[in-house]
């Protein structure tokens, strides 16, 4: 068949693991499908803002993994797909597991020989692989593990880290030996990694990652009493305490900041090029339709 489509995708290899199955981290170079005026300004902001569009690939050698709900794009080769529902009993337990931990209760598991592509996102992807290890990581985040992974829940150990802890009251606890995929909200660069021994660590803010079983979590006061914590303006910190492992990303408060509060974009922005009506919400705009007729 001829065509005139140059089939040149234009995808870097980011990063790759290998164990049973491989992992590979794959990067757009560049969008260019803008046919709209909107779409074309936008493609042309993040690229300037040098933000990138990126894909997980997994190649399957024989092996198994599961993956996050509704994130498969598209697969080759001889794979079977089935879900981890188990019999009646075990689909019961899952539910309650998934209600307690907001990770969905079914994620579905692919076995084979060929390759998955999961759907692109502007995203970022920590691989990990656990040589018969347990971590426990923030919610949301998980995204891809070999079968090997047994993915299950956390709970707080001390009534300070239940009633006053922002991580939530159950985490996910991935165990065993396999690869496991992350899906970070910040680039890998803006990770910062603690290895403690017989140590502690503070924090002011919900921004860790993810933390190894040899760590305990706990909510502490600043001061010795909760008036002096109040009048020092810092209030409660989480406090990671023992012996591993501690991921946190300190900048993703900044870009929550950003998403919540938002930033001006100057003169000749996007404020400016699109005016006030973008902002408002479609009833919003539905009745100022209204007021003009």
């Amino acid at each position: 068949m001829k065509t005139n489509i140059s089939m040149n995708n234009t995808l870097t290899k980011l990063s790759e693991f290998k164990n049973v199955s491989t992992f590979q981290v794959l990067e757009y170079e560049d969008l260019k499908g803008g046919t709209d005026v909107k779409t074309a300004f936008m493609l042309s902001y993040m690229r300037e803002a040098n933000i990138k569009l990126r894909q997980l690939r997994i190649v399957l050698s024989g092996g198994g993994v599961y993956t996050e709900a509704n994130a498969l794009s598209f697969m080759r080769g001889p794979i079977e797909v089935s879900t981890n529902t188990g019999g009646l009993f075990s689909l019961s337990k899952k539910f309650v597991s998934s209600k307690i931990s907001g990770e969905p209760v079914i994620k579905p598991h692919f076995k084979g020989v060929g390759e998955i592509l999961l759907e692109p996102s502007f995203g970022h992807y920590a691989l990990l692989e656990l040589e018969e290890e347990e971590i426990i990581i923030y919610d949301s985040l998980f995204f891809a593990a070999e079968d090997g992974i047994e993915i299950g829940i956390s709970s707080m150990k001390t009534v300070s880290s239940a009633l006053f802890g922002t991580e939530g009251l159950f985490q996910t606890k991935l165990k065993g030996s396999g690869i496991v995929v992350l899906e970070i909200p910040v680039p890998e660069t803006e990770i910062f990694k603690y290895s403690l021994v017989d140590d502690v660590l503070k924090i002011d803010g919900n921004f860790s990652v993810l933390r190894t079983a040899g760590i305990q979590f706990t909510v502490e006061k600043t001061t010795k009493t909760l008036i002096g914590s109040g009048f020092s303006g810092e209030g409660l910190l989480n406090v990671f305490r023992g012996t591993g492992e501690v991921w946190l990303m300190p900048t993703k408060v900044v870009y929550d900041r950003i998403l919540t509060e938002g930033l001006s974009f100057g003169v000749g922005g996007m404020d400016n090029m699109m005016g006030d009506t973008w902002k408002k919400h479609p009833r919003e705009k539905e009745a100022d339709h209204k007021e003009e007729k």
